[in-house]
């Protein structure tokens, strides 16, 4: 049997309106690097993620109120992959819907598949920001943002 490619998914359900996830997602400061740079509010807002010799910047390339934001990266240096710029083109997307009290956070890193060289190590990064600094911010008011 053929596997996929599978992009990096996981979904995460917090206690929280879709209003205030959308939110807390944009306060990369408190959930993901404190260093973060530029705002993640609005269409075509731009954002610089430093992480140490490591950078990613976005750009919200779709942003549906309550429901959606993607983030494309438009540059990146991974420093220690063989293809520094792995990340450039890919998009990492939050869909977002409420769950009686509860609301689901289906996030996908689309082009970080198992095939990429960066998937193992990335994986582990956004399973630590996503299931637990931002579910902890949203949830509990205090992420656990990385300092480089």
């Amino acid at each position: 049997m053929k596997m996929a490619n599978k992009n990096f998914h996981r979904i995460i359900t917090v206690n929280a309106s879709a209003e205030e996830v959308m939110k807390k997602i944009s306060q990369i400061n408190f959930w993901w690097v404190k260093e973060f740079s530029g705002k993640a509010e609005k269409l075509n807002d731009k954002f610089h993620v430093p992480m140490g010799k490591t950078f990613v910047d976005f750009q919200i390339t779709e942003l549906v109120p309550n429901k959606k934001v993607a983030w494309k990266v438009t540059d990146s240096n991974i420093y220690w992959l063989k293809d520094k710029k792995e990340w450039n083109g890919t998009e990492v997307v939050f869909e977002i819907s409420e769950k009686g009290k509860a609301t689901q956070i289906d996030f996908t890193h689309i082009g970080l598949v198992p095939e990429v060289e960066c998937y193992d190590v990335c994986e582990e990064g956004w399973n630590t920001h996503i299931t637990m600094s931002l579910a902890k911010f949203i949830n509990e008011g205090k992420g656990m943002p990385k300092k480089f």
